[in-house]
């Protein structure tokens, strides 16, 4: 059976390769850096959506009315996901999911810590178009940020979706970073299968914000994002461009694609100040 299916479609390795640029873009200091800081703080907000999102999808029951013992997923796919000190309980009255961390911080099998809880409440059967799913946080915390805002999934038919994300926040130590998104994911292959690795997605949109440094800013797809699940190619995207602006007028453009081909690899180039360097992703 197919599922609405979430991809993990995140950028955090937008963060790991400005962690690299930083230093050795020194001169370009301040207003690169507070670019940086902006592709940083954007690109840990979008891995959280994507893998908040990605638990909910597995956890979901198989239908709305189902018991708290179905779920769209396998144990063994869930267990994937889910820590043993996560719980997962589904009332069917309200079409509400909950999934509870505890009050100390629960490790998952990738080594993120959480606590607190993840709420999802379904309008109605998830895979019909124009179903939503409402994901909200609950004094929840990831690595010790606590996470804010409410984000909404739409099911745009034949395997595509959209993610809205209004009024968000990220409280750290250094700082709050604010953002509001919106992405559309639309699904060019592996509609109708249960398998991921013939999945294929293009991503467009765009995100505002305020940094942690109280630097605002804005990232835009400027070309469509490409991202495809077969072996070797899903862990980065295959093609695509954003370009980041701050307030400050500085901007920063990620191309992921830069020979042409888009190849199944780790290679893309950032232009900062008029300045290209190609970069290993992470």
């Amino acid at each position: 059976m197919q599922r609405f299916s979430v991809p993990t479609l995140s950028f955090v390795f937008i963060a790991s390769s400005m962690l690299w640029l930083t230093s050795c873009n020194k001169d370009n200091a301040p207003g690169a850096l507070s670019t940086t800081v902006s592709a940083e703080d954007q690109g840990l907000a979008d891995e959280e959506s994507a893998s908040a999102g990605d638990i909910i999808d597995a956890a979901s029951p198989e239908t709305e009315a189902q018991s708290n013992s179905a779920t769209v997923a396998s144990a063994d796919d869930l267990a994937r996901l889910l820590s043993g000190c996560a719980t997962r309980s589904y009332d069917a009255a309200t079409k509400t999911l909950t999934i509870d961390f505890g009050t100390t911080n629960c490790v998952g099998p990738n080594g993120v810590a959480r606590r607190g809880k993840i709420i999802a409440v379904f309008s109605g059967p998830y895979r019909q178009a124009g179903a939503t799913i409402t994901i909200t946080p609950q004094n929840y915390f990831v690595n010790d940020k606590q996470h804010l805002g409410t984000r909404v999934l739409t099911n745009l038919g034949n395997g595509s979706f959209s993610l809205d994300v209004k009024d968000a926040s990220v409280v750290t130590t250094e700082g709050t970073h604010k953002w509001s998104a919106q992405r559309t994911y639309t699904r060019t292959a592996g509609f109708g299968t249960r398998t991921i690795l013939d999945d294929k997605f293009t991503v467009t949109g765009s995100a505002t914000g305020t940094n942690r440094k109280g630097v605002g800013y804005s990232a835009v797809i400027t070309q469509p994002l490409v991202k495809q699940f077969t072996p070797g190619c899903a862990r980065h995207f295959t093609a695509g461009i954003i370009t980041i602006t701050n307030s400050k007028e500085k901007s920063m453009v990620l191309n992921y694609d830069p020979t042409g081909t888009a190849a199944c690899d780790n290679i893309a180039s950032v232009t900062i100040n008029g300045v290209t360097r190609t970069v290993t992703l992470r």
